[in-house]
């Protein structure tokens, strides 16, 4: 894993202080109960290509706040984002918070722990 620059980690806390965050264990409990959400992956194209989460939707960090409401218009929509570790998705959905999503949640842990976890991964 990267060495993360300070300046970096002082945005994602701030991110942090304005969105809601769950662990992955929550978001599998999350889908069991029948819980409607968009799981989103916000890495990189390349990182998506090379295995994503089960039922995943992708709309990278790059595109996710020019994309977002033609995709899902309703601001009341589910969405729960990943990224590598869950840092990149805490600053997406600060961003949709900001777009006024008032359900845009960041999964800590992300893909890294995901695998960590041996949870199944799909490859295109």
């Amino acid at each position: 894993m990267s060495q993360h620059s300070s300046a970096f980690l002082t945005l994602v806390n701030q991110a942090r202080q304005n969105i809601k965050e769950i662990d992955i264990e929550t978001m599998l409990s999350m889908k069991a109960n029948g819980d409607p959400f968009v799981l989103v992956d916000v890495r990189e194209q390349d990182e998506w290509a090379a295995g994503h989460l089960p039922d995943a939707v992708y709309m990278g960090k790059g595109i996710i706040e020019r994309d977002i409401q033609t995709k899902y218009p309703d601001i009341h929509t589910k969405l729960v984002l990943y990224c590598g570790g869950g840092f990149r998705s805490a600053l997406a959905a600060d961003n949709l918070v900001k777009m006024g999503y008032q359900n845009a949640i960041n999964m800590d842990g992300g893909f890294r722990r995901w695998e960590e976890l041996g949870h199944p991964i799909i490859t295109d």
